[in-house]
């Protein structure tokens, strides 16, 4: 007793890692032990299957706001609510906000469970993790939302079952060694992505059992795939059975109203500065890390929960106590966060979806950071689409659209995203986001999947660009994985797969990552031919790759760029081959090079570079100097 009096003063500190110890449903000697934080309620009943959902069993509130009742009728499996009698004596059924599991959609009533225990196989995976710098490790993410990837022939969903069997070999096959899924939470409504979070302690009820899910994770690790999945503790469901003004006043959402709604979602956002809130969402994150395994989380909707003006106009928002627009309590609860998962799971990747830069968000707290590991680098990914988009007449006079990240690249820890939020929308699938007709579009999208694979950040791509799927995604559906007859998709999925085990393969693609050293540029100025070319460079001085990409559908032969040391140069890669469906037979022939300057460069070398085309080259035998020391 002295111990559970302890751990409710956590709670009520906003220092409490793991509320569902102690809170929703749980086996005692006597039968289940019912709890839940209700501070302003009037009275609280538990109804269910065991009481015929009839006002039999009022529950009893303590000091910390919260109700609670041991029921011995109660059975694993049986459905059960909270009833909450609000101030104004108005009585709603509520959920269980810690319950481990739901009913099936549309009903929401909690279910009466335990979390499944396991004997887990992926230590050595873990191990590995804890041993080694994951900032030089290759990083290829497959972004995935898993009721859309496939469905059964009767429209009936995937589960963790089928996607331990079907998606896990896929994903190895294809050259990611990382799957990020889009939430996984309950959530009761479709069309949310899983983003309108109800229960933040539940796997969805259609993805299957909670075992299902453990299997899946484990089964990834031990083929060395990561598993991370979305997060969402910025906003909730406004649903009025769910978390939305759970007692009948504002409980885990903001006091103020304006504070408090969340018109860009149609949610709620929550009171990030109450402290038991903030031991609710610790508690959440900190479930899903050590019940399955999860190597990491993605935090959504980072900017929503960094200002108080985010989505609101002049007038509609009140500035901080220094006059500004920060959210201070938002901050400092994404420190508190970051600090809290570091201190227990240092391996465990945190990852903010961010869009603003006036807050720095990766590296340490004590330098001014939020504490996150990785930021998705949306400027990237924006730049880069409208450039794609463009005809390449005019690629020559926004060059620089391609190029600007090579500016800011070290200000953050980046992954570069092409993810779900651009092809969804109308905004078209990402192959039909290129310009030109069919043909040019997937000479494109093997150029941009290049670009994005050789340059300095981690990498993530939504499910169905990996073969160019021509239709946007649609969440109620599963990917056109028939496009396949199609050669030209097929032969996009042959080159993704190239292209992915390549990338994990070169070591100067990723391990020196974070240091400025890892890229230099070797011409970024050429505008008139729409040609970018720059050096991908690994631990060791001759162990480094050329890339070239063209902008244009002029194929430039005889071209001409600087490289760091005389001899010889051969191709690697070249996006253009017949294989992939371009055009060309074979690789260029090796490159020598002569001793002629180039920019900052002692030697040039020629080659022939494919219209809408990328080529890596890599040194094969080259000389290089010794440094010379001065002598004192």
């Amino acid at each position: 007793m002295e111990e559970f009096k302890k751990r409710l003063t956590y709670f009520a500190k906003g220092e409490e890692y793991h509320l569902q110890d102690f809170m929703g449903c749980h086996r005692t000697d006597d039968g289940f032990v019912f709890r839940v934080w209700a501070p302003h309620a009037k009275q609280v009943w538990v109804v269910g299957d065991f009481n015929d959902w009839q006002k039999t069993h009022p529950m009893v509130m303590d000091d910390y706001g919260i109700w609670s009742i041991t029921i011995n009728r109660a059975q694993t499996g049986q459905l059960y609510k909270f009833l909450v009698q609000e101030p104004n004596g108005k009585e709603v059924m509520k959920i269980d906000p810690m319950a481990l599991r739901y009913e099936a959609r549309p009903g929401t009533a909690a279910m009466v469970t335990e979390m499944p225990t396991r004997k887990w196989h992926d230590g050595l995976w873990k191990g590995r993790n804890k041993r080694s710098n994951n900032f030089s490790r290759p990083m290829n993410i497959y972004e995935v939302h898993p009721a859309s990837w496939k469905q059964h022939a009767d429209g009936s969903l995937y589960q963790f079952k089928d996607l331990t069997a079907e998606l896990i070999p896929y994903v190895k096959e294809q050259g990611f060694n990382y799957i990020e899924f889009m939430p996984l939470t309950e959530h009761p409504l479709d069309a949310s992505w899983g983003y309108q979070v109800t229960g933040y302690f539940a796997l969805a009820h259609a993805y299957g059992e909670m075992a299902d899910f453990q299997e899946f994770v484990d089964t990834c690790h031990q083929a060395n795939i990561g598993v991370l999945i979305d997060w969402v503790p910025g906003h909730f469901c406004i649903n009025a059975d769910a978390l939305a003004y759970y007692d009948g006043t504002p409980t885990y959402e903001y006091q103020e109203k304006w504070r408090a709604e969340n018109r860009g979602w149609g949610a709620l956002n929550f009171d990030l500065g109450k402290p038991e809130v903030v031991s609710f969402l610790l508690s959440s994150a900190l479930f899903w890390i050590e019940n399955y395994h999860v190597d990491g989380l993605r935090v959504d909707a980072v900017s929503n929960m960094l200002y108080r003006d985010y989505d609101r106009g002049p007038g509609e928002w009140e500035p901080d106590q220094y006059g500004g627009n920060r959210n201070l309590e938002g901050i400092a609860f994404l420190h508190t966060l970051n600090r809290t998962i570091k201190w227990m799971h240092p391996e465990v990747l945190m990852i903010a979806e961010e869009s603003s830069s006036q807050v720095k968000i990766t590296g340490r707290i004590e330098d001014g950071g939020l504490g996150f590991d990785y930021k998705w680098n949306m400027g990237w990914m924006n730049d880069q689409l409208d450039f794609y988009r463009m005809d390449p007449y005019f690629r020559k006079d926004n060059f620089n659209q391609a190029t600007f990240s090579f500016m800011y690249r070290m200000s953050e820890n980046f992954i570069l995203p092409l993810s779900h939020d651009e092809v969804v929308h109308g905004k078209r699938s990402l192959m039909n986001k290129m310009w030109g007709d069919r043909r040019q579009q997937f000479d494109q999208l093997r150029l941009l999947l290049t670009m994005q694979m050789t340059y300095p950040g981690k990498k993530l791509l939504f499910m169905g660009g990996e073969y160019g799927q021509y239709l946007e995604w649609r969440f109620n559906e599963g990917l056109e994985w028939s496009n396949q007859t199609d050669p030209l998709n097929d032969q996009m999925l042959a080159f993704d797969r190239s292209l992915n085990h390549f990338y994990l393969q070169e070591r100067a693609l990723w391990e020196l990552e974070q240091e400025e050293a890892s890229l230099v540029v070797i011409d970024a100025d050429n505008r008139d031919e729409s040609v970018l070319s720059f050096i991908r460079q690994g631990k060791t001085r001759h162990d480094f790759v050329v890339v070239i990409l063209n902008f244009t559908p002029v194929e430039r032969d005889h071209f001409t760029i600087g490289v760091p040391y005389a001899g010889i140069y051969h191709e690697v890669f070249n996006s253009a081959l017949k294989t992939y469906g371009g055009t060309w037979e074979t690789d260029n022939p090796e490159s020598q090079t002569v001793a002629r300057p180039f920019k900052q460069f002692d030697y040039q070398l020629e080659t022939n570079v494919p219209a809408f085309g990328a080529l890596i080259l890599k040194p094969t035998k080259v000389t290089i100097k010794p440094h010379r020391h001065k002598k004192k």
